[in-house]
């Protein structure tokens, strides 16, 4: 563990028993240093402003005011949309309305400029029904796909077993029934298609990041199920 990474989980450690103390030789002993390194450690953070105190005597230690710190909320856009997703599946059960707020707390936490990635990034995935969960073995490239706006060049097995070379653009995506598909602008047949992504054997991200082609109404006209944009509140 790096100093930095070991700062960040000390604060973590001091807040999860706070108000009780815990003693520099403890720490040290948890982070696997010195109790002179802890004892560094800690008058860093004091000098950074977190709010760590002695508590004198034999039971004595180190302690952290918690009521005037915050976690620190590092989630990427990404990430953030990952949760949204996850929460999202807590709406039919008697869960719902706390699963709504923390979704809400976890974007208010987060930086301005991620959260705003986040909602458009949230706004390309569309969901029909709310038991939709990622298959696992959907290849990467294709679950980062309209985060990251590249080419994707793909193999795609149709429902009929053939299997094809495609580059396609990804748009966004529409989830039902735990199935997820891809949204795409397909340049081997230069017209917008659909592909579940349980049939995409492999994908490659290039290095191409077109014009974004935004998906219309019209694009997501689906003959069944009602569709709606994922929410981040």
């Amino acid at each position: 563990m790096n100093r930095t990474d070991r700062l960040y989980a000390l604060v973590e450690e001091l807040r999860a028993v706070s108000p009780r103390p815990r003693s520099a030789r403890w720490l040290a002993e948890r982070f696997e240093v010195s109790t002179r390194t802890m004892e560094r450690d800690i008058g860093a953070l004091q000098q950074s402003g977190v709010p760590i105190w002695a508590e004198p005597g034999r039971t004595g230690g180190y302690c952290l005011d918690k009521a005037r710190t915050l976690p620190p909320v590092n989630l990427t856009p990404g990430e953030a949309v990952a949760m949204a997703v996850a929460l999202h599946r807590m709406k039919a059960t008697p869960f719902r309305s706390t699963a709504s707020s923390a979704l809400r707390k976890l974007v208010a936490a987060m930086q301005p400029g991620d959260a705003e990635t986040a909602r458009r990034l949230a706004g390309s995935i569309h969901l029909l029904d709310s038991s939709a969960t990622v298959p696992a073995g959907t290849p990467r490239a294709v679950a980062d796909a309209a985060a990251t706006g590249r080419v994707l060049r793909i193999n795609y097995t149709d429902r009929g077993g053939s299997v094809s070379e495609r580059e396609v653009e990804p748009m966004g995506y529409v989830v039902k029934d735990g199935d997820w598909y891809l949204v795409a602008w397909c340049r081997l047949r230069n017209a917008l298609r659909v592909f579940r992504t349980d049939r995409i054997t492999s994908a490659f991200a290039t290095n191409e990041v077109p014009e974004p082609r935004p998906l219309t109404s019209e694009d997501l006209a689906i003959p069944y199920g009602t569709v709606r944009p994922l929410d981040l509140g």
